[in-house]
Parts: structure tokens; C-alpha cells; sequence
């Protein structure tokens, strides 16, 4: 009998299993909107130099830049006068008595004076928030490895609602981005454990279809937030409305159970067992959950125990040929999706549209890219899907750089193209990696993948500030990275319809049908022999393949291995 057999016994698809994705899925709805958050706290609204204090009650004559309009970050030294020469009426100053704003909505940005000279911190605040989640991302990876998923759930609730609330209340800019940081962090270990307990409680059958509903409600999530914007215009007290449901979530958690595999593989197979048996009366199961015992529970789960006892590091992934080009391919594409992605996502205001409008129609795009996204896997295969996806997406940013300010229209379309296909990148991404890396290395890859989304994420509002020397640099280097990351996902092998493989020596079986750089299905050819004969595994790490129980061997192809990763994905 396998794990999902034993689901199965106390109910695989009750009432526990949909409360418990309901549990887990209404904090997603909510991140998105801090994930999204400075879109509209960080909003920069029209602006000019505020008049010096010894200025005339008339109106005050703005300097005109070389695109016609009025400059924002300078001003006239004297007003304009006849009786001082010409020379002298045209000398212009910094705006050295601050900004008047042309808006009733305040944010960060009027609060603080982030624009001009200062308008680089606005940038680097949403650098920070994301190096939060890079940081929170392998500090809470590692914790959730020791003292399990639950834990670092509960605690990652608390650590956004209370640095969320304490950002709303900041008495200055570092306090502000320092409490961001904490709530990247928060998120981080949220998607962390989500992924995991999401699918642990779910058969096999229905992991793609509720894992694919989580990641909806990131989507409904980006309607929520220009709701929110329009209605709360105050920028701390959106701060405020979006961190104070976490305190909810931190109350409900505690009624989340702990993953089931961990407990077996940290030796607490009687606490597994007791919550198998509650699951089990939550269903209408009692007497199937009364019948298992903690024998059968932990042969069930030997096939788990004997992989944990093979050590990998992420060091492996570099040291075996065939494991370093994927491992080459899989990052680029990663950051590539991350980088371009967020330089979409948080650009919304540049595109001279209505802010709230736009973002809705952002949002929206993600409801067909993700649905086309199934359609291709499942035809297509992942191979062509993930290498379209960015292609399409750095042409689309790359014709952004030839489209002229006034086209609207065109821009926005372009861009809202651009960011469907990067959301349907980052949707293949995760069941791509899951499937290409072996088990005993699986979770790994994972992480180190994901390490590059968020480096990339986090690049990208830095990226921003080389438009100050041609507004043209940005959207090219976006554009290109795009272009490189699906040129090298053209690299990958197909996983379409084969099975997932479980240890290193699995790779060397793997071999070309068809024809291009390990394009085609990875699997053994038909004469048998093996391709990549340079791809061999060293003796060292061949002994690290532990040994199964034939019974056990033979059930574990019977189980397909759920992607677990670190995130959702910020689409």
C-alpha cells in the first residue's frame, strides 16, 4: 500500500481537504496585494518646484523642459521680470523648498519627497521588499526542514502582519524599508510551506487542479488591490488593511495539521498517526483511521526514508555534467522570468493609463495566459511551451523601445502581452524543474532555481534607475535577458508523458531520440545504448543511492512525486 492509498482510506477528497485548501488559499488572495503594494503607496504623482518662501502672491512661471512642459525638479532662481537681463531671468535652481503635488492621494512618495534627485530610493525600497524574500526564502527553508512546515507557516502569518501593520505607522523612509524587508521575508516562508501542505493532503489526481486554484487566487488577489487603492487613497492606511487579515491567518493555522512525511522522517510517526486518525473522523472515516497502525505507516513511507538518507548538496548540482547544464538552463530561464516579470508588473504607471484600470487588465491577463499554459503543456509539451513563453516576452518588451510615449494604446497592449506570457513562464517553470531533476536532488533544484527568480526580482527596480541616461536602456536589457532565458530553456530535454526520475543513476539512463542538444525525450534509445557517455555520475556518488525494499521499489513508481518548491510563483 502506498501513501496515497492510505489518503485514500481516510478520505482523499472530504470535507478536510477542502477546508484545508480553502485555509491555505484565502492568505494567497491576500499576498498579492503586498507583493504588488507600491504600485499605489509608491505612487509618483504630477509635480513642481514649490515656490521660495519670498515669492509674489501671482503665479509662479515654471521653467519649460526640451519635451515642451514644465520642469519638475527645477526652478527659476528670480521670477520673470523685465528689469533684470536676460541671462539672469533664465537661471534655474533645484526645488530647494520642496514639491508641490498635483494629487488629493498621498504615498510614500509625497510624504517623504522621493522624486528628482531622490527618486532612486523609491526603486530601491521595492529592491529591498524582494531581497526579503530571497533572504526569507533559504533562511525559512532551512527551519522548515528542522522544525517543520506548520511552524513556519504560523510564525511567517505573525511576521507579515506585524511588520505590515508596524510599515503603516513608519516615522521615516529606512523604518518604512526595513519593515518591508521583514514582510518579504513573511511571504517567502509562507509560499514555502503552502506549496507543501497544499499538496501532501490531496491524491494524486487532483495536485495540478488544486495547485493550479492556488494559483488563481494569487489572480483574484491583483483584482482586490485597485478596489482597495481607489477606495483607501491613504497610503498608511492601505499599508494597514492589507496586513491585519494575517493576523486571521495566524489564528487559523494553528488548526492546519503538519506534513505527514516530515513527521514520519523526523521520527514522530505517533503524532503522524494521530492526525491521520482525527483527518479521518473529519471525513466520516473513523473506523478506516482506527484500522491503520504505526507499523504500516512507516513501511508505507520506507520508500520516503531511505531517499532521506542520501545526502545531496546543491554542490552536486554543479559537480555532474548533465545536472550542470540543466542546472545552467533552469536558472537562467528562472531569473530571466523573475527580472522581466516584476519590470511589467511594478512599471504599470509609466504606461499613461489609468493606474487602477490598468492594473485590473494586468491582473485579468493572467486567467487566459494560465489556461492557454495547461492546453500547451499537455500538447505542446514543456519544452516548447517555456522557450515560447520568454521569446514572446522579450520580443514583446523589445518592441516597447520603437514604440513612440504617445502610442498608448500599442505600449499597453504590448506590455499587457508581455506579462501574460511571463506569468505563463512562471507557471511551467514550476512543474517543469519538478519534473527534471531527480528525486534524491529534487528539492534542491528547486531552491536554487527559485534563488534566481528572486535575485532577478530584485534587480529588477534597480534596473529602472539606468533610464535616467536613456530611457531606452531598461526595457533593452529586460528584453534581452527575456530573449536569453528562453533561448536557453531550447536546451532542455521533454518531460511530457514520462515518468519523474528518482536518483542520479536514472540520468545516466536518459538518451536522445531524436535529433538537437538533449531536445528530445530523455529517455533510453531504442538500441539500448546510452547517450552522453561523458555524462557519467562518479563512484562517490553512486554509493549514495540507497537501497529499497523491492516491494517498496515497485510501489514508488506508483507515485507520482508532487513539485513541491519553495513558492508559488509571483505571478
Amino acid at each position: 500500500m502506498t501513501f496515497s492509498e492510505i489518503l485514500d482510506r481516510v478520505g482523499s477528497m472530504g470535507r478536510f481537504q477542502f477546508l484545508h485548501v480553502a485555509i491555505l488559499g484565502l492568505p494567497i488572495l491576500n499576498m498579492a496585494n503586498h507583493n504588488l503594494l507600491q504600485i499605489f503607496t509608491a505612487a509618483t504623482p504630477a509635480h513642481h518646484c514649490h515656490p521660495p518662501p519670498n515669492a509674489s502672491a501671482g503665479p509662479w512661471v515654471l521653467p519649460m523642459g526640451p519635451n515642451g512642459k514644465p520642469e519638475r525638479c527645477l526652478r527659476f532662481v528670480h521670477p520673470p521680470n523685465a528689469s533684470l537681463p536676460n541671462d539672469t531671468q533664465r537661471a534655474t535652481e533645484p526645488c530647494l523648498d520642496g514639491w508641490v503635488y498635483n494629487s488629493t492621494k498621498d504615498s510614500i512618495v509625497t510624504e517623504w519627497d522621493l522624486v528628482c534627485n531622490s527618486n532612486k530610493l523609491k526603486e530601491m525600497a521595492q529592491s529591498i521588499f524582494m531581497a526579503g524574500i530571497l533572504i526569507g526564502g533559504l533562511v525559512l527553508g532551512d527551519l522548515s526542514d528542522r522544525f517543520g512546515r506548520r511552524p513556519i507557516l504560523t510564525c511567517s502569518y505573525l511576521l507579515l502582519a506585524a511588520s505590515g501593520s508596524s510599515a503603516a505607522f513608519s516615522s521615516s523612509f529606512p523604518s518604512y524599508v526595513i519593515f518591508r524587508f521583514l514582510c518579504g521575508c513573511g511571504i517567502s516562508g509562507i509560499t514555502l510551506s503552502t506549496v507543501i501542505l497544499n499538496v501532501e493532503w490531496v491524491p494524486t489526481r487532483m495536485r495540478a487542479i488544486m495547485s493550479t486554484a492556488l494559483g488563481y487566487c494569487y489572480t483574484v488577489g491583483q483584482f482586490i488591490l485597485p478596489g482597495l487603492a481607489y477606495a483607501i487613497p491613504q497610503w498608511r492606511w492601505l499599508q494597514l488593511t492589507v496586513s491585519i487579515p494575517f493576523f486571521i491567518f495566524f489564528l487559523s493555522s494553528w488548526w492546519t495539521p503538519e506534513s505527514i512525511r516530515w513527521l514520519v522522517l523526523s521520527g514522530k510517526s505517533s503524532k503522524a498517526l494521530k492526525i491521520l486518525r482525527r483527518v479521518a473522523a473529519f471525513n466520516g472515516k473513523k473506523e478506516e483511521g482506527e484500522r491503520l497502525s504505526l507499523e504500516e505507516l512507516k513501511l508505507n513511507l520506507q520508500k520516503e526514508i531511505s531517499l532521506a538518507k542520501a545526502k545531496y548538496s546543491a554542490t552536486d548540482l554543479f559537480r555532474i555534467p548533465i545536472l550542470r547544464r540543466m542546472t545552467f538552463c533552469l536558472s537562467l530561464a528562472w531569473f530571466a522570468t523573475g527580472f522581466a516579470y516584476y519590470s511589467l508588473a511594478m512599471g504599470v504607471e509609466e504606461f499613461g493609463v489609468n493606474l487602477y484600470i490598468l492594473q485590473i487588465i494586468f491582473g485579468g491577463v493572467d486567467v487566459p495566459a494560465k489556461f492557454i499554459t495547461i492546453l500547451s503543456l499537455s500538447y505542446l509539451g514543456r519544452h516548447t511551451t517555456q522557450a515560447a513563453a520568454l521569446l514572446l516576452a522579450g520580443g514583446a518588451i523589445l518592441a516597447l523601445t520603437f514604440v513612440p510615449l504617445d502610442l498608448q494604446t500599442v505600449r499597453t497592449v504590448l506590455a499587457v502581452f508581455g506579462k501574460g506570457c511571463l506569468s505563463s513562464s512562471f507557471s511551467c517553470l514550476f512543474l517543469y524543474t519538478s519534473e527534471l531533476y531527480p528525486t534524491v536532488i529534487r528539492q534542491t533544484g528547486m531552491g536554487v532555481s527559485n534563488l534566481w527568480t528572486r535575485v532577478g526580482s530584485m534587480l529588477s527596480p534597480l534596473v529602472k534607475i539606468t533610464g535616467e541616461v536613456q530611457p531606452l536602456i531598461p526595457n533593452i536589457i529586460y528584453g534581452i535577458i527575456a530573449l536569453l532565458g528562453g533561448s536557453a530553456a531550447l536546451f532542455l530535454p521533454e518531460t511530457l508523458n514520462q515518468p519523474l526520475p528518482e536518483t542520479i543513476e536514472d540520468l545516466e539512463n536518459w538518451s536522445v531520440t531524436a535529433s538537437g542538444p538533449i531536445s528530445a525525450s530523455p529517455w533510453r534509445s531504442r538500441s539500448g545504448s546510452r547517450a552522453f557517455p561523458e555524462f557519467s555520475v562518479p563512484r562517490s556518488l553512486q554509493a549514495k543511492k540507497p537501497k529499497q525494499e523491492p516491494e517498496v521499489e515497485k510501489a514508488s513508481q506508483r507515485i507520482p512525486l508532487q513539485p513541491y518548491g519553495p513558492a508559488l510563483g509571483s505571478s
